[in-house]
């Protein structure tokens, strides 16, 4: 890095005031921010919160300070010795002239190497399709087992045990073992999810661990980790460090859950949830049952008040064939007379006209006798029409059914029994035959 100034002579004499706001003003806008590598020695950490502290090497040290509202978002307590990188405003403390260093952030030495190691795996990984949304595996609603991978001596796991046994007691849990942190850790990831797909016991896998720092997590940043995962062909939730944390295998992973608590509930349904879906749906389904039978009730009830009974229709039937009986019989009566009168005026008419009374009373009683026989024809006919109604009507009637060997069966509330389901055992009944009747007691019904 490459700060040559051009030196300004100025004839003026400048008082210490001004030559320490001048040198830090050039220090300023020269440098500006910058990462700068050594170690931490007499750190003090004031009330306040500010810090102070020295960073050294092997040749040199300069002083550097980090002010509260800075310091308070880092997730790590740096001590005196930490080897670490700082990023800093280089600047000039006016009051005493001290050259020193406002440190914006710090993190541990090496740090910058890993982001950039996690940065370029991440878009390897990118590019040959491992974060491919179309690859990610859809989870079960209603997982049989569940599998989580972890150590068995994190809290992460305790916390995952508790969630799940919250939310679906009966679910079983199946624990696959393996280091989070340390040089065997992504090894021993790598086996354990290779073991769970080969027994396939499992649903669901959980892959998680609780929060650290990025050295910390490196083992979830391993290539051989993230093909694993995606290698997998049970779906995996991966519930690792914080919300803030994100490892490559939580972009791999089919589901990322910001903490292991999460994951559990990304795993399986909650019980109480289910039964009060249930619950809802049931009522939704009785209320549809009830409201479809009372529509059917109303059918049947409009349609029996339609239909008629035998009797009553029968009865409908005779009266008015009675009616067409009765009118015939005056048409004819009226026929009758109609023609006697006719008959006498013409008589009456032939009289006055003292006609042939011979030829006459010949005509006459040929036209009386033939009258006659028409009018007995016409009576016959209708006899006979009537009596074929008759018979008809005689064979509709309930009494000629119990003629024939049926008889009606009257309930104690003298209602026609039509159906089994009308009545119980042991109760009494009433049976019309075409001579009598007789009184009963059920004893039997299919």
């Amino acid at each position: 890095m490459n700060f040559s100034l051009t030196p300004h002579i100025s004839p003026a004499v400048f008082s210490v005031s001004d030559l320490n706001y001048n040198a830090k003003l050039l220090l300023e806008q020269a440098m500006s921010l910058l990462w700068v590598r050594g170690e931490i020695s007499n750190l003090r950490c004031y009330r306040s919160g500010h810090w102070y502290f020295s960073l050294k090497d092997a040749h040199a040290q300069v002083r550097c300070i980090m002010f509260h509202h800075k310091n308070q978002y880092l997730d790590w307590q740096p001590t005196d010795g930490s080897q670490v990188e700082v990023r800093a405003l280089v600047t000039l403390y006016e009051s005493r002239g001290d050259f020193q260093l406002n440190v914006e952030t710090i993190r541990r030495a090496g740090l910058g190497e890993l982001y950039e190691a996690y940065e370029q795996l991440k878009t390897r990984l990118g590019k040959a399709g491992l974060f491919d949304p179309a690859n990610k595996k859809p989870l079960p609603s209603f997982p049989k087992q569940v599998g989580v991978i972890t150590s068995p001596d994190t809290a992460a796991l305790h916390d995952i045990l508790v969630i799940l046994k919250h939310r679906m007691p009966v679910l079983p849990v199946i624990i696959y073992p393996a280091s989070v942190q340390g040089e065997n850790a992504a090894r021993e990831i790598v086996t354990s999810i290779q073991i769970a797909s080969k027994r396939a016991e499992c649903d669901i896998l959980i892959l998680c661990r609780g929060g650290g720092s990025i050295e910390d997590l490196s083992a979830f940043n391993e290539e051989i980790v993230a093909r694993a995962i995606a290698n997998c062909p049970i779906p995996i939730i991966t519930g690792i460090g914080h919300e803030t944390d994100f490892t490559i295998a939580d972009f791999t992973a089919d589901i990322r859950a910001p903490t292991p608590t999460g994951a559990a509930q990304l795993a399986c349904p909650d019980r109480k949830e289910l039964l009060h879906h249930l619950t809802v749906r049931y009522h939704h389904i009785q209320r549809v049952m009830q409201h479809h039978i009372e529509r059917r009730m109303q059918h049947i009830d409009t349609q029996a008040h339609r239909l008629l009974h035998p009797g009553k229709h029968i009865h409908h039937q005779f009266t008015y064939l009675q009616h067409l009986h009765d009118k015939l019989v005056y048409i004819w009566s009226h026929q009758i007379e109609k023609a006697y009168w006719k008959w006498g005026k013409l008589n009456h008419r032939i009289s006055s006209a003292s006609p042939n009374t011979t030829r006459l009373i010949e005509q006459q009683s040929d036209l009386a006798l033939r009258l006659s026989r028409a009018i007995s024809c016409r009576i016959n006919t209708l006899e006979s029409n009537l009596q074929n109604q008759k018979t008809q009507l005689t064979h509709l009637n309930p009494q000629s059914v119990l003629a024939r060997g049926y008889s009606i069966t009257y309930a104690k509330n003298n209602t026609i029994i039509c159906n089994s389901k009308q009545v119980g055992i042991n109760d009494n009944i009433q049976i019309i035959f075409a001579e009598g009747w007789c009184n009963a007691e059920v004893v039997k019904k299919p």
